[in-house]
């Protein structure tokens, strides 16, 4: 068990994700950060979105990504698009 899914906003399939890219441990997520984690998971999952980056900072942050700050999510957003 890597401990991920006890992370708010990280269910089975994100977590599933997450081990895929190497990332085992909350802890290193922590330290790759949720842009870098989201990049990883997008290399795999093209359909990765806006949403999943939220969730990850949100998992970092040990908050649900809806109560994330709104400087934080337009931060996220800003480097979301230019993925798009």
């Amino acid at each position: 068990m890597s401990g991920l899914s006890k992370l708010p906003n990280i269910g089975k399939v994100v977590e599933d994700q997450l081990l895929q890219t190497g990332i085992e441990t909350p802890e290193q997520l922590k330290q790759i950060g949720s842009k870098q984690a989201w990049l990883n998971i997008k290399a795999i999952d093209p359909s990765a979105c806006y949403n999943r980056l939220c969730a990850l900072e949100g998992a970092i942050q040990g908050i649900q990504w809806h109560h994330l700050d709104q400087k934080d999510k337009e931060g996220l957003k800003e480097f979301y698009n230019q993925f798009k």
